[in-house]
C-alpha cells in the first residue's frame, strides 16, 4: 500500500510540476502582448475550466510539486515571480485570491488582473484590488490599462475602475489613449477630450479626418464644426475619406457663405455628402438642378452628376442620361444607369447590352435596373450566361436575373450552376442553398416531369463530391432543363414561416 501511495504521488508531483510550466508560460506571454480579452479569458481558464489547469485528480496536482511550492511561498511569504502569483489570483479560493493581492503591490505586470479583481464578487478580494487600483493608477498605467477597464465596465461590479479611470484621464488629459489601437478606448478618450475641452477645433477636425471608427468621426467633426466654423476646420473636414466627415464639412460651408466650394460637391462620391451639398447651395440661394443638367450635358461630366441629376430631376431629365450610357469612362456610364433607375426609366433592350459591358460596376447597375422586368429577357439566353468560361460579371448578373424571375426558373439556374462544377464558391454555394431548400420543403407537385427531373438531377449533383462520382452533364438541350414547358406548381416555401402558413 506504501508503494502505490509512493507512486500516486510521484505521478502527482510530475503532473503538477508540467501543469504549472504551461500555465506560467502563457502567464509569460500575457505579459508581453495580453489585450483586455486575453485577460479575461486568462482569469475564466484558469478558475477551473481549462485541462492544463485542473487534472482530473485536481487534489493530487495541488499537493505536489509546483503548485505546492507556490501556495507555500504565498503562506510563508517566500519568493514568487509574477508568473506564480498571476496563478494563484485567480484561484477558486477566495482567500487565496486575497492573500496572493498582498503580494500583487508594486508589480506593474500583474495591474491587469487587479483590474480584473476590483469586479470580483467576494467583498474583500474585491476592496483589497480597488485599493491596489487607487494606489498604482497614474496617467500612464491609465493608458495601458484603459481598454481592460473598459471591456469590464459592464460587468455588475466594474463600474469602480470605471470610475477611477475616468477621474484619472480628466486630471492628466487623455494623452497617447487618444491614438489606441483599441476602439472603445480612443472612443472614450475622445469623449472625455470633447467635454473637458482639451483638444481643438482644428485638433478635432484631423482627427475626424484620419480616424477610421464613424463614432470617433461623427463625434469630432460634430464638436469641431460647434467650436468654430473656420476655413481651416472645414478644409480639413472637406478632404476626409469618410462620407459623414464630408458631410459635415460641406455642411459648414453655409456658416462660411461659400456658394462655389458648395458646387464642387453637388457631384461628389457619396450620396450622402451630395444631399449636404444641395442643401447648402439651396440655403446660399443657388440652384443644384441646372448645374447638374450643365453638367450632365458637358463631354466630359464628373462622376457623379449623372445620379445627382436623377436624386433631385425629373423624368424628363431622362434625356440628359440616355447618352451618357455610351461614355467612354466606366464610372460615368454606371452612375448614369443608376440615375435612369432612379427616375424609373428602363428601355430593356438599351439595357440588356450594358449586361456585356467589361466594367463590373456597369454591369451591376444594369442589372439593377433591369431585375423588375428580368421576365422581358430569355431564359435561354440568361441560362448560357452561366457557363464557367463566362466573366463572374456576367454570371452573377444572370443569376440575380433568373432568381427574379421565381422559383422554376431559380431552380434551374440553380441545377445549371451545379454542372458547371467551377471554381466560384460563393456562386456555388448560393445554387446548393436554392437547390437544399426545395429538397427539404419540396413542390407542391413533385409529380411533374421537369420538377421531378430537375431535383433528382440536383440530388445527384449534390452527392456526387462526397461519393466520388462523376455525373456527366445534361446541357441545356436535355429534358431535365428544358423550357419550351411551364412548371407546374414549383412554388417551393422559401421560409419555414411560408411553410406553416
Amino acid at each position: 500500500m506504501q508503494s502505490s501511495g509512493g507512486g500516486v504521488a510521484v505521478v502527482g508531483r510530475e503532473e503538477g510540476e508540467r501543469r504549472m510550466r504551461v500555465g506560467t508560460g502563457e502567464a509569460e506571454r500575457l505579459f508581453g502582448s495580453g489585450g483586455p480579452e486575453d485577460w479575461v479569458e486568462w482569469d475564466r481558464r484558469v478558475r477551473g475550466e481549462e485541462e492544463w489547469y485542473r487534472p482530473d485528480d485536481y487534489g493530487v496536482a495541488w499537493e505536489h510539486g509546483a503548485a505546492s511550492r507556490v501556495l507555500a511561498a504565498l503562506d510563508s511569504g517566500g519568493p514568487l515571480s509574477d508568473a506564480g502569483l498571476a496563478l494563484v489570483l485567480c484561484r477558486q479560493d477566495g482567500r487565496i485570491r486575497q492573500r496572493a493581492l498582498e503580494r500583487a503591490g508594486g508589480r506593474p505586470a500583474l495591474l491587469p488582473l487587479v483590474v480584473v479583481r476590483c469586479a470580483d464578487w467576494a467583498g474583500p478580494v474585491r476592496e483589497r484590488a480597488r485599493e491596489l487600483l487607487v494606489e498604482a493608477l497614474d496617467a500612464e498605467a491609465a493608458v495601458r490599462l484603459a481598454p481592460l477597464v473598459l471591456r469590464l465596465a459592464d460587468r455588475q461590479r466594474g463600474d469602480f475602475a470605471l470610475g477611477l479611470l475616468e477621474q484619472v484621464l480628466r486630471r492628466e488629459g487623455p494623452g497617447a489613449l487618444l491614438a489606441s489601437g483599441d476602439r472603445t478606448a480612443r472612443r472614450f478618450a475622445y469623449r472625455l477630450g470633447v467635454e473637458e475641452g482639451r483638444l481643438s477645433a482644428v485638433e478635432l477636425a484631423r482627427a475626424a479626418a484620419r480616424d477610421d471608427d464613424a463614432v470617433v468621426q461623427g463625434l469630432c467633426a460634430d464638436a469641431a464644426l460647434a467650436a468654430v466654423a473656420d476655413a481651416d476646420v472645414v478644409d480639413v473636414l472637406l478632404g476626409a475619406r469618410a462620407p459623414r466627415v464630408r458631410g459635415a464639412g460641406v455642411t459648414g460651408l453655409r456658416r462660411l457663405g461659400r456658394l462655389e466650394r458648395a458646387e464642387e460637391f453637388l457631384a461628389d462620391r457619396s450620396a450622402l455628402v451630395r444631399a449636404c451639398a444641395r442643401y447648402v447651395v439651396r440655403q446660399l440661394g443657388g440652384d443644384p438642378l441646372p448645374w447638374y443638367r450643365a453638367r450632365c450635358a458637358d463631354p466630359a461630366p464628373p462622376v457623379g452628376a449623372p445620379i445627382g441629376l436623377a436624386e433631385c430631376g425629373q423624368r424628363a431629365d431622362a434625356g440628359l442620361l440616355w447618352p451618357l450610357l455610351d461614355h467612354p469612362e466606366a464610372g460615368v456610364r454606371a452612375r448614369a444607369v443608376a440615375g435612369l433607375r432612379v427616375l424609373d426609366v428602363t428601355d430593356v433592350q438599351r439595357m440588356r447590352r450594358l449586361l456585356d459591358d467589361p466594367a463590373p460596376g456597369v454591369v451591376r447597375e444594369a442589372t439593377l435596373a433591369l431585375l423588375p422586368s428580368t421576365e422581358a429577357l430569355p431564359e435561354e439566353w440568361l441560362l448560357r450566361r452561366l457557363d464557367a468560361d463566362r466573366p463572374r460579371r456576367e454570371r452573377v448578373s444572370a443569376w440575380r436575373l433568373l432568381d427574379a424571375r421565381g422559383e422554376p426558373a431559380r431552380l434551374r439556374a440553380a441545377v445549371a450552376l451545379l454542372e458547371c462544377g467551377d471554381g466560384d464558391v460563393r456562386l456555388r454555394a448560393r445554387a446548393e442553398s436554392v437547390v437544399r431548400r426545395v429538397l427539404r420543403w419540396g413542390a407542391r407537385d413533385r409529380s411533374a416531369p421537369e420538377v421531378a427531373g430537375l431535383l433528382e438531377r440536383a440530388r445527384l449533383l449534390l452527392d456526387a463530391p462526397a461519393r466520388g462520382l462523376n455525373v456527366p452533364a445534361f446541357g441545356l438541350e436535355s429534358p431535365v432543363l428544358r423550357l419550351d414547358a411551364p412548371v407546374l406548381g414549383l412554388d417551393a416555401p422559401t421560409s419555414r414561416r411560408e411553410a406553416t402558413a
